[in-house]
């Protein structure tokens, strides 16, 4: 062989084998920043209609493959292979609404729930817990101690709570115990003494103090607007805790398969914390935020608030408006009367609005006007038409179309009518509903409103016929964050008593799963980034140990969340006993 030829094919080798190596490195730096999942019912929520596929590849926290196992290994076979053994994987859950504050203010609360979420069955049990709570926690006198979860509804005595029970066990410290909807709370007579409330206050607008009877004299329980002063004091008191909880609260979130969670009503301070959190890099999965309606002005003023931009995994979308109260405390806001006697009202009870008709008015204008887009608390089908006519006022004033892209989001739209999901529809709103209720408070609906009305609460299944995008939500920690529970009741609408509450509005699995996934990823303007699993979007990924489309109805709820997966990054990964292995 010529000397010439000798060095071209050592040469060659030479180059050839320096390709290799470059290949096998390539492929060993692609492997841990690649993933491959695969035999398992991948379900991508694209859709309206069930779309399995054998293959899913994410790489660097995005999805650049969706389909056939096969192709996917020919394509990405240098991921790593993620095999799923038959268990279901979906697009990471998206949290319509909730709260994630006041959930990581909770860890620093008195937990008053009843079954099935807490132990509290009568009056005694609330002060035994006060009780304790104080001495475990060793308290001291005239140090304020929070409650939360009560629920008169569900309590023996069929009624609140007053200042005079309380007062039995703690004297000698203001407490403050919030009602299970958010919409009211009671005071003992310290907290009542410090926050300037007696016999001679009037009750505020959109609010209510309740008194015994034949007297002036407060009973401690403070509804809707009344409540604001002992829960903006209650939150500045918590406030100090909020690092020591936040990472609590957020594995609470991802171990429910939850990537994206939401806080529903944020004021400027917490917004700030919030942030200053994720530039730290302490969120592991992403936090949305609504501010809070009082301060719209002069967040639209604010040219350093950005909404709808994310900036390290948080983001602040829109302003939220609470416009009436909670149906179950008989504060909601309907154009029919309560069926049952309403504290405070003697004739006509048919709830109150939490704002005036102008005040609601001008919020919209400011919104539409500064493209701030707004979610508004709007139990009762009254409050449903004074949102209906803000929204119009706003458009004349402002010359804009009433069908434009907004997305405006009725949050709970619990009664609203037929006639007004028409409205959501033509107007381009959207419902995010609480089927929850069904199961919590059906039985209480039933009561208060008659059958006909709570057979149509949260009407997922009307919505969805008209072409609407509903949500459905936890409200936490009015429920628990819990979206394998909320598809559950969305699919059966089962009361406490094993009522069906609704034949006509049991949903699918699958729009049940909507609701918490492509649906919401809509309500938020993220439907090309997130909520379905489509090639070039988000890697968020929830792993259930059961497919919620194949299981019965009822054994729905007992589906088990394994894995949740955020930009490709485990967050939460069940912890298996040894005898499930």
């Amino acid at each position: 062989m010529k000397p010439s030829i000798c060095i071209v094919l050592v040469l060659t080798l030479f180059f050839n084998c320096k390709d290799s190596e470059k290949m096998n490195v390539t492929e060993e730096k692609s492997s841990e920043s690649s993933q491959l999942f695969y035999n398992g019912d991948i379900i991508t929520m694209a859709s309206d209609q069930e779309e399995y596929v054998e293959a899913i590849v994410e790489e660097n926290g995005k999805i650049v493959f969706v389909g056939s196992q096969k192709d996917a290994e020919s394509k990405y076979g240098y991921a790593n292979k993620i095999d799923l053994n038959g268990k279901t994987l979906l697009p990471g859950f998206i949290d319509p609404h909730s709260h994630f504050g006041m959930v990581s203010n909770t860890m620093g609360q008195v937990d008053l729930n009843p079954k099935p979420v807490g132990t509290v069955v009568n009056i005694d049990d609330i002060l035994k817990k006060l009780e304790a709570f104080k001495e475990e926690r060793n308290i001291p006198d005239d140090e304020w101690i929070f409650g939360w979860g009560y629920n008169d509804g569900q309590l023996a005595e069929k009624c609140h709570p007053t200042k005079r029970d309380i007062d039995k066990v703690l004297p000698n410290n203001p407490v403050y115990l919030q009602h299970t909807s958010g919409h009211m709370g009671v005071a003992n007579s310290l907290a009542l003494e410090k926050l300037n409330v007696n016999a001679e206050s009037k009750s505020p607008e959109g609010g209510n103090i309740e008194r015994f009877p034949n007297s002036k004299e407060p009973t401690g329980l403070v509804q809707e607007t009344a409540m604001y002063p002992f829960v903006g004091n209650m939150l500045e008191i918590l406030a100090k805790d909020q690092a020591t909880y936040f990472g609590t609260t957020q594995e609470y979130y991802a171990s429910n398969g939850i990537t994206t969670a939401q806080d529903g009503m944020t004021d400027r301070n917490t917004i700030r914390f919030f942030q200053s959190q994720a530039d730290a890099e302490k969120l592991n999965i992403d936090l949305v935020s609504l501010a809070g309606y009082a301060e719209l002005d002069s967040n639209v003023q604010d040219s350093s608030l950005h909404f709808k931009k994310y900036k390290n995994g948080f983001k602040v979308q829109g302003t939220k408006i609470v416009a009436d109260g909670s149906p179950q405390g008989k504060t909601a806001y309907f154009t029919k009367p309560y069926l049952t006697e309403v504290p405070g009202c003697q004739d006509d009870c048919r709830g109150l609005p939490s704002l005036s008709q102008e005040t609601i008015n001008a919020l919209f204008l400011t919104a539409y006007e500064n493209e701030n887009q707004l979610f508004i608390h709007c139990n009762g089908d009254a409050t449903v038409d004074m949102i209906v006519e803000a929204h119009e006022h706003a458009c004349k004033q402002l010359g804009q179309a009433l069908d434009k892209d907004r997305r405006t989001i009725i949050i709970h739209a619990q009664f609203a009518r037929p006639d007004q999901l028409e409205i959501f529809v033509k107007y381009k709103m959207e419902p995010s509903f609480f089927t929850n209720h069904a199961f919590f408070w059906g039985d209480v609906h039933v009561e208060n409103l008659g059958k006909e009305r709570a057979d149509f609460l949260s009407p997922m299944v009307s919505a969805k016929k008209l072409g609407l995008k509903p949500t459905n939500h936890s409200d936490a920690t009015v429920t628990p964050i819990d979206p394998i529970f909320t598809i559950w009741s969305a699919v059966n609408r089962v009361s406490r008593s094993g009522t069906i509450i609704g034949e006509g509005e049991r949903t699918t699995p699958y729009l049940a799963i909507q609701a918490i996934t492509s649906n919401a990823a809509y309500e938020l303007f993220e439907e090309n980034l997130k909520g379905s699993l489509s090639e070039g979007k988000l890697a968020d990924f929830v792993i259930l140990d059961k497919n919620p489309l194949k299981e019965e109805p009822m054994d729905i709820k007992n589906i088990q969340i394994l894995e949740t997966i955020k930009e490709g990054k485990t967050v939460f990964k069940k912890k298996l006993d040894i005898a499930s292995k």
